[in-house]
């Protein structure tokens, strides 16, 4: 699909991995609906730069645990820029400052992963979907995680949840063809949580086959190639993590 002219809404799309998505796409010839929770001065940076490119953007803010602002966020991105192409489901709950185990269960904190990770990409795709048919073919493309196969004990809630957007990925792949591909990117490491040190760092990189760190563009690449070129390409998931899901 030629993305010039076209539009896309990356939920979470505000900073790190969303960001990169944002401006790569943008880059592709897209307009932008940039969704965010909270990081409005980022939303705002982000959506100046991607105009200051010469493409269209918006912000457009939705808390995603609540199931009454899906419908929003996908009319207002659409109302903004008039149609929709593309919708990348990047946003979601990972917790870096305390564990979340089966020690430290806590049905509060699952509901809300739960409804954030794999329930709001179900609720933005039903609402998207007359859109992304719109103009005769559409994009999903979900942005899960390597954990859905190599869960993580000490993050259960996350790696259920990303296992849910795989299985989701592929049933909405079968449901929405031939008009809409469906896919998702498995990201390995691709930008370390702010409060990971230096010695967690270089020993989850040499775990890597390829001894490096990803980097959100990588994954921002990816995106674009499912957008642009995968017409052939649906229910798939495509792992970008350096190997380290075949270690």
């Amino acid at each position: 699909m030629n993305l010039k002219g076209k539009t896309a809404l990356v939920t979470g799309g505000a900073r790190r991995v969303g960001r990169a998505i944002s401006l790569e796409l943008a880059q592709a010839g897209c307009d932008i609906a940039v969704h965010y929770g909270t990081s409005e001065e980022d939303a705002r940076t982000l959506v100046e730069a991607v105009r200051r490119n010469g493409r269209h953007a918006v912000m457009v803010q939705g808390d995603l645990a609540e199931s009454s602002n899906w419908a929003g966020i996908v009319a207002e991105s659409v109302h903004s820029l008039g149609r929709l192409d593309v919708l990348v489901n990047n946003a979601s709950v990972f917790l870096t400052e305390r564990p979340d185990t089966i020690d430290d269960f806590d049905a509060g904190l699952w509901e809300k992963m739960v409804r954030v990770n794999l329930t709001a990409p179900a609720g933005l795709a039903h609402h998207a979907r007359p859109h992304l048919q719109a103009h005769g073919a559409g994009r999903i493309i979900n942005i899960c995680d390597i954990a859905a196969d190599r869960p993580f004990p000490s993050h259960l809630a996350y790696g259920c949840t990303k296992s849910g957007l795989v299985s989701l990925t592929k049933a909405l792949a079968r449901a929405l063809a031939p008009s809409i591909t469906v896919n998702g990117i498995s990201p390995g490491i691709a930008l370390f949580p702010e409060s990971y040190d230096t010695r967690r760092r270089e020993s989850l990189i040499a775990e890597v086959p390829l001894r490096r760190a990803g980097t959100p563009e990588d994954v921002a690449r990816a995106v674009r190639f499912l957008a642009e070129s995968g017409d052939f390409v649906t229910g798939q998931i495509l792992n970008v993590d350096g190997g380290r899901s075949v270690v």
